[in-house]
């Protein structure tokens, strides 16, 4: 989390911490430790939601299969052939 924070920055960090809030200062970590706390829980269930959206058996809606009419299905779909326009020259 604070890979770019160095041992200095951490210290100047905290003084100016103990500056701003002087004796709140427990009260205020308290806080922020339970702020903290509420977000990654929401963020854990958000993502713990997801994954179970996510191995869902996927639901896939067929259409009955046709009743057997005596025609041979060949697989391909049917279509009316086409007729060109008369010339009316």
């Amino acid at each position: 989390m604070f890979n770019g924070l160095g041992t200095t920055e951490m210290v100047l960090f905290g003084i100016i911490a103990l500056m701003l809030f002087g004796s709140r200062l427990p009260e205020v970590a308290r806080s922020f430790g339970g702020t903290y706390r509420e977000l990654r829980k929401k963020v854990d269930d958000f993502q713990r939601e997801f994954r179970d959206w996510d191995r869902a058996e996927p639901t896939i809606n067929r259409l009955p299969a046709p009743k057997d009419s005596g025609e041979v299905d060949s697989g391909e779909p049917q279509s009316p052939k086409f007729v060109p326009p008369a010339d009316d020259d």
